[in-house]
């Protein structure tokens, strides 16, 4: 599937399992987040909407992110904080992503987004054998890189 070209209507329409959709205030900054610190693909990005993939390609994950200003029929808009945090009680783990790596590529990002990021918890070693740090994203989201001990 070429996610570059795609219609909506087929891409909606190949989507199947389970599926993960945030609502954020910046798609762009959100998605360069993303892409910088785990390394995740970036496609059809724009002010509104972008496609994210995670992971190898045989075992490819897909999201995708949508600006607020697209869910004005939405009945979720409602019920968003139009400041503050968005995702308490919402991990987005990541499998295949090391903790380390994600914190040095978080450090590395320029000043005026670090600042608007939050290194919850350091990686640490977990009871239930994995590796993790938690990372808050400009939204308030969890992200949650771990790798088995």
């Amino acid at each position: 599937m070429d996610f570059e070209t795609i219609s909506a209507a087929d891409f909606g329409a190949s989507l199947r399992g389970q599926g993960l959709n945030l609502l954020v205030r910046d798609v762009e900054r959100t998605a360069g987040f993303l892409q910088t610190v785990f390394g995740m693909g970036i496609h059809r990005l724009s002010a509104d909407f972008a496609i994210l993939t995670y992971g190898a390609s045989d075992q490819r994950q897909l999201f995708q992110l949508h600006g607020d200003q697209t869910y004005a029929a939405n009945p979720l808009l409602g019920l968003l904080p139009e400041a503050g945090p968005r995702g308490a009680g919402l991990e987005i783990r990541l499998y295949d992503s090391d903790p380390e790596a994600a914190v040095v590529a978080l450090e590395a990002l320029p000043d005026d987004q670090r600042q608007a990021l939050t290194l919850l918890q350091e990686p640490t070693d977990k009871p239930h054998g994995l590796r993790e740090a938690y990372i808050l994203d400009f939204d308030g989201y969890a992200w949650v890189p771990s790798r088995p001990l």
